[in-house]
């Protein structure tokens, strides 16, 4: 029984993984799970953010201090400007007519 909810735990952390991180909802801390983004780059993240509005594509990294075309790259696969990557807000019940 302890090995299935291990795997279960394992799987349901595997997914969080995996989840697209919306940059312009995501916290500093949520930002850091991206790939070549650690506190300062996060922290200069959320201040471009605060400065300049929301994110009209993640190809706008590239205005924030400290990401090139390198992790710019990388960032692509894992970043979203909308939808549901890195939910702040919490999911909406399902309404029946």
């Amino acid at each position: 029984m302890k090995r299935y909810v291990l795997a279960l735990v394992g799987m349901l952390v595997s997914a969080w993984s995996l989840a697209a991180v919306n940059i312009n909802t995501a916290t500093a801390e949520e930002l850091k799970a991206l790939p070549g983004i650690g506190p300062s780059k996060a922290a200069a993240i959320v201040e471009y953010r605060t400065q300049n509005g929301k994110f009209k594509s993640v190809d706008e990294l590239k205005n924030v201090k400290g990401i090139g075309e390198g992790i710019l790259s990388k960032l692509k696969a894992e970043a979203v400007v909308s939808g549901h990557g890195s939910a702040k807000g919490k999911a909406q019940p399902v309404l029946k007519k």
